[in-house]
């Protein structure tokens, strides 16, 4: 919804702005604040409030009140990171079929108490269903794939990318495998760290670090054709 009233904006009331950051920030945050809540009321304890950690089987983190901002975090985090890596041509589509192909098995095995117990991983009850709902994802994605390569027929916008980059982060804070989300999503997480870094050393020292942030346009200042820098 917040990126369709974005495109909207800038496509029909030819707003090049769209809405304004301060605005997208704050929906996004009332957004995922009511499904961070509503995710840990319906989750049994301990995992309602739990943060479980990679490779280490037995550990969860309870984290009690702080859990709902943690949410709110990762899911305005993905959200807003597969939006900027969605840049190029066929970009953003790609690394998100990856990662929720990924989710989508993920979800299906926390999901089933003989494969957790099997697997030393932490059981989330219902969670399995989410498998469905990322079948329809990638399902959905590889048709789009197919007018979204270079050149692109159509284009993903914020409608898309805000959107997808929102279901990554929720299917990760219900299936306990936030930390999980970083490392899969790892090509989102590069290209939000280069926009934060380049702010920073420009606002304090004046100097760029990239030839221009996110990172598939410093690649484009390079002189690398787009296909090269999409794959």
């Amino acid at each position: 919804g917040i990126g369709f009233c974005d495109d909207y904006l800038k496509l029909s009331k030819k707003n090049s702005k769209g809405l304004p950051g301060k605005m997208k920030l704050l929906f996004q945050v009332l957004i995922g604040g009511t499904a961070a809540w509503w995710f840990s009321s319906i989750t049994p304890d301990p995992m309602g409030t739990g943060l479980a950690v990679p490779f280490f089987k037995d550990v969860l983190v309870n984290m009690g009140w702080f859990f709902i901002p943690f949410a709110i975090f990762v899911m305005v985090g993905a959200s807003n990171s597969v939006n900027l890596t969605d840049g190029l041509d066929g970009l953003a589509i790609v690394p998100v079929m990856i990662a929720v192909g990924c989710f989508g098995l993920i979800s299906y095995l926390v999901g089933n108490s003989i494969f957790t117990s099997y697997l030393q991983i932490h059981y989330v009850p219902g969670a399995g269903e989410l498998t469905v709902f990322c079948g329809a994802l990638v399902g959905a994605a590889l048709g789009f794939l197919w007018f979204n390569a270079p050149p692109a027929m159509v284009f993903m916008g914020d409608t898309g990318s805000l959107s997808m980059g929102g279901a990554l982060g929720a299917v990760s804070v219900i299936t306990k495998h936030e930390i999980v989300l970083a490392i899969i999503g790892g090509l989102f997480v590069l290209e939000t760290v280069s926009v934060i870094v380049q702010v920073i050393s420009f606002r304090t020292t004046g100097k760029r670090v990239f030839a221009m942030a996110p990172l598939h346009h410093h690649f484009e200042k390079k002189g690398w054709a787009e296909p090269t820098i999409v794959i």
